[in-house]
């Protein structure tokens, strides 16, 4: 057979030989009469038709089978918790490599497991479930090499499923197998991908991630679940608060384990590895096999076996994708992007982008341009990235902006093109952005920005993969060969038409409060919420008793129940009624005013405050002769003291060698 890439494996290279052992050079010495090859013909012809005939009934069969489990699985799912399985389901039919691949029963899978796959419409292995099956099975240690897209999930996830108890088989509800994963999207299909492939036994699958609220997490643990997938971060975090037991893992899975390399979660790792029981089987899948990888693995894993599958980061992508590199200025990209998403037949699209904020600015360039769009990075809360992932697969947005650690582990089937905007960093990041598109046997494109700083980078990942790109060439949005090689139409402008306008935008997808998010702004204590004066709620007792004076306490005290001026009449009994007067009260210009001498009031007009002294409420004269000093100074008829901009004016005693009290007031002097 050819197109298989196996490394010094003898039970892989057995498995091929006992599969071509039918091509025995004498047949084809043999040949045969026009009437045998007729009466083969319509052998085969029958023999095929009722092979067809049993398929069907048998799929239907299968088809009619699970929609009754799903159906009670629904029923039994009204709390919520374990609401990812309800979309198990979206396991999607993917079409196989080889025609000649041998199907999952043939592989050793039991009964219940192929029927689930076939519901889903998968029937026949990929390279890599075709060589990790038979291994998995039989419980040896294994370590996979396989980019994605090429099934890797079902490659260890029929091995679980096999090796776990479902509810009904004697399952008490400990965890028995984990899974762990770098990022939370991963998490949350290969949880999907595991809990449609067991569907029709029961198996509960539990993901395990951050950004979300602990307490439904919580509560799926008590109830019991058989298979976990989660992220080292709250996979510690339930374990420190001993909620999660792992002394009964039976098989552990290290998904995208260069991943979690780069991501810095390989220290957790290694302590989550140490909580588990050594008789267990460990399974390791990478992209690549870095040094620190490699120490894991033989720390971890007991004699493991390595099985290489299709096109790794070193043997390159897929070669059904289309590669392209355009030397770009970084002022002309997203004018190149948005004529590349008009291209002839496109369909979903992927843009990367080094850096959070660049991958924002371009996701609202691009919507202000028509098209629908929507950004996925670090800093977005988990509600807001499963929104935009959801309308990503359901069609609603056509192009997804992400970040490399984001973009980890989206399984989008129907990705057409994949643009990266900026060089990636090594050829891992560039083989595994474009794995996004030519998947499962699909073909795809991808293109790449290549800026003039970013050419040393990027010869050292033309030569290591060997793409044949090594200068690219200066391309803007007027070239004609990038009108040619994408097959874009030279009519197009770099905003979509009105008419093109059919995509329901990220708007029409409802975003779900997850719970464990940041709180909003205006939420936190001390903060107003939105449509809330700043005075509800705080501080307003406070300012009220400081007995401030001044144009704010004014209005304060006509709005909420100060001191008004009181009328000639029945000022006596408000003043005389019980009323203990303030002892002492300081002037602006920090002079001290005896409780005796007056009361400072407030006008409801918001003026300036007015000195009423308790004469003038019985209606007697302002004051008696002999009364000279600060009291009396400064007085009007009217009794409004002035206001001023600048400085207080210091008021001072005037020397009088008498002693007798003037009617005049004092004289004022300022500094």
């Amino acid at each position: 057979m050819t197109g298989r890439t196996t490394r010094g494996h003898p039970d892989i290279h057995m498995s091929e030989q006992n599969e071509t052992h039918t091509d025995d050079p004498k047949i084809h010495d043999e040949i045969p009469t026009e009437q045998t090859q007729a009466k083969q013909g319509k052998a085969e012809q029958v023999q095929a038709e009722q092979g067809k005939a049993e398929q069907a009934q048998a799929e239907q069969v299968q088809a009619d089978q699970a929609k009754a489990e799903q159906a009670q699985a629904e029923q039994g799912k009204a709390d919520g918790i374990d609401a990812p399985d309800t979309e198990a389901q979206e396991l999607a039919p993917t079409a196989p490599v080889r025609p000649e691949a041998p199907t999952f029963a043939e592989l050793g899978a039991r009964e219940e497991t192929v029927a689930a796959l076939a519901a889903a419409g998968i029937h026949r292995a990929f390279a890599i479930q075709e060589y990790a099956l038979p291994i998995a099975l039989r419980g040896t240690d294994l370590i996979g090499q396989a980019p994605t897209g090429t099934g890797k999930t079902l490659g260890f996830g029929v091995p679980l499923l096999e090796r776990v108890f479902a509810p009904g088989e004697g399952s008490d509800g400990v965890p028995q197998a984990l899974v762990v994963v770098p990022t939370r999207e991963l998490g949350i299909q290969v949880a999907k991908d595991l809990a449609a492939a067991g569907r029709t036994r029961g198996v509960r699958v539990l993901p395990i991630y951050g950004g979300v609220a602990y307490e439904p997490q919580i509560d799926a643990l008590r109830k019991g679940v058989e298979i976990l997938v989660g992220t080292p971060g709250r996979l510690m975090d339930l374990q420190k608060q001993k909620h999660l037991r792992l002394d009964r893992i039976r098989a552990l899975v290290l998904d995208e384990a260069d991943r979690m390399l780069d991501l810095g979660f390989l220290d957790d790792v290694e302590k989550i590895l140490a909580m588990l029981p050594e008789d267990r089987q460990t399974m390791l899948f990478s992209a690549t096999m870095p040094d620190p990888i490699v120490t894991l693995s033989r720390r971890f894993l007991r004699r493991p076996v390595t099985i290489h599958a299709g096109h790794t980061a070193e043997t390159g992508p897929s070669p059904q994708t289309q590669q392209l590199a355009y030397r770009t200025h970084s002022m002309n990209k997203i004018e190149i992007v948005a004529r590349i998403l008009q291209a002839e037949g496109r369909g979903l699209t992927m843009i990367f982008t080094r850096t959070k904020r660049a991958a924002d600015r371009v996701a609202e360039d691009l919507d202000f341009r028509g098209f629908a769009v929507a950004a996925v990075h670090g800093d977005l809360g988990q509600g807001a990235r499963e929104r935009a992932l959801r309308a990503f697969r359901a069609g609603k947005i056509d192009t997804l902006v992400a970040t490399d650690v984001a973009a980890r582990g989206i399984d989008v089937s129907g990705v057409t093109h994949v643009i990266n905007y900026d060089c990636p960093e090594d050829q891992d990041t560039y083989t595994h952005r474009i794995g996004r598109t030519g998947r499962a046997g699909a073909t795809g494109v991808a293109v790449t920005f290549v800026d003039w700083d970013d050419m040393p980078r990027w010869r050292i990942i033309d030569k290591t993969l060997g793409l044949d790109m090594p200068e690219p060439p200066e391309t803007y949005h007027t070239s004609p060969h990038l009108y040619s090689d994408l097959a874009i139409s030279t009519e197009m402008t770099g905003t979509l038409p009105t008419a093109e306008r059919t995509r329901a935008g990220l708007s029409a997808e409802v975003e779900e409060d997850l719970g464990g998010g940041r709180p909003r702004r205006g939420d936190g204590p001390g903060r107003p919420r939105r449509g809330e004066s700043r005075s509800e709620g705080r501080g307003e007792g406070r300012r009220e008793g400081r007995g401030r004076r001044g144009r704010g306490d004014a209005e304060r005290g006509g709005e909420h129940g100060g001191t008004p001026i009181p009328d000639a009449a029945g000022t006596d009994a408000g003043e005389e009624g019980g009323r203990t007067p303030r002892r002492r009260r300081r002037r602006r210009a920090g002079e001290v005013v005896p409780a005796e001498q007056g009361t400072v009031t407030t006008a409801t007009t918001g003026v300036a405050p007015l000195f009423v002294s308790p004469a003038d409420h019985a209606g007697a004269t302002p004051a008696a002769e002999g009364t000279a000093g600060p009291e009396a100074s400064g007085r009007s008829e009217g009794g409004a003291r002035p206001e001023g901009g600048g400085k207080p004016r210091r008021r001072r005693r005037r020397r009088s060698g008498g002693g007798g009290g003037s009617d005049a007031p004092a004289e004022a002097t300022a500094d």
